[in-house]
């Protein structure tokens, strides 16, 4: 069984016991977060799309931990111009672990 949900305005394929890092969320380290923004879930044969959400449906999610990802490094750079410019960002996230992926009968 699969899921896609929505979380900080980017989509994510889940499943049970997947560990994934999401824009930064307010959330304490071992707490608990439920995400209802259930856009698809497959179990089985069965596929259930959501319209643009599934109603009823919902994901649990553990907080791991917050951290910060590797840094990106964005050099640009002009011919014959002696012009170089070195930047880099590191992007603040919040790791998850999928608990349960709950899915409401009767939704098609």
């Amino acid at each position: 069984m699969f899921a896609v949900i929505s979380v900080g305005g980017k989509q994510y394929k889940v499943a049970k016991d997947d560990v994934f890092s999401v824009e930064k969320m307010d959330l304490k380290a071992g707490g608990e977060i439920k995400i209802d923004r259930v856009l698809l879930a497959k179990e089985g044969n069965s596929t259930h799309i959501g319209s643009p959400y599934l109603k009823g449906s919902h994901v649990i999610c553990a907080v791991i931990r917050q951290e910060r990802e590797a840094k990106v490094i964005a050099f640009k750079y002009k011919k014959r111009k002696s012009e170089k410019k070195k930047i880099g960002h590191r992007r603040d996230v919040t790791v998850l672990k999928v608990k349960e992926i709950e899915i409401a009968k009767g939704d098609k």
